[in-house]
């Protein structure tokens, strides 16, 4: 069975009524003009299954274990380096960066076990998710995780250039489990994650990664 995120309630009510009430006018206004009525209640149609899909939550069944870092959320693996971490870590840390088209599930999950030791909230601009300063100037939320395999790892939800809201359920102090839902990001974006340097990397670039599922890196 097909279930939708709880955050989309109020977009897809709005666009079922929107839907609905302009399939009913049309056929109303422009029934006398056959082709056009069928473009604009086949185009409305199309764009209610664009929003459905894009709210989707579908069941993941994660193989929850402390040793693994899953992936937080559907998309491309589109960076693996060693970077400087200037938020909280203030010092190098190896990134993996995970890119969402409009049309992945935008759910984020837990990468791992632990405790929040850290969430914050940026206010930001809309560029492009895969510009280089989008994970420092845009819209975004920092988590931090920590339990005692891989120490601290942090996780950035980033907006893009069509994303205009970030949910963020976590909270400092909060006890959460590895592949559950830690927040969404409305309408494109991607996910940096901030591992240990030396962390071993168990997925590649342009890699295909599905949320809950994906293990990013181990630890022995």
């Amino acid at each position: 069975m097909l279930k939708f995120h709880k955050e989309g309630a109020k977009i897809i009510f709005i666009t079922c009524a929107v839907v609905v009430a302009i399939v009913l006018l049309s056929d109303v206004f422009i029934k006398d003009n056959f082709w056009l009525l069928k473009f604009v209640q086949i185009v409305s149609l199309l764009f209610l299954i664009l929003v459905l899909q894009f709210f989707r939550n579908p069941k993941r069944f994660t193989d929850v274990h402390d040793s693994k870092i899953i992936a937080p959320v559907d998309g491309k693996v589109v960076v693996i380096e060693e970077v400087f971490e200037p938020e909280y870590f203030k010092d190098k840390r190896l990134m993996v960066s995970i890119f969402m088209s409009p049309i992945n599930v935008h759910v984020t999950r837990y990468a791992m076990n632990g405790i929040v030791k850290y969430s914050k909230y940026h206010p930001g601009k809309y560029l492009v998710a895969w510009h280089p300063k989008a994970s420092e100037e845009n819209e975004r939320t920092s988590v931090v995780l920590e339990n005692s395999t891989f120490g601290e790892i942090l996780y950035r939800q980033i907006a893009g250039a069509l994303a205009r809201r970030i949910v963020n359920y976590a909270k400092e102090g909060m006890q959460v489990v590895q592949g559950e839902d830690a927040g969404f990001i409305k309408f494109g974006s991607r996910v940096d994650l901030y591992l240990p340097l030396g962390t071993e990397i168990n997925v590649k670039l342009n890699q295909k990664a599905v949320g809950g599922i994906t293990v990013i890196a181990t630890k022995n």
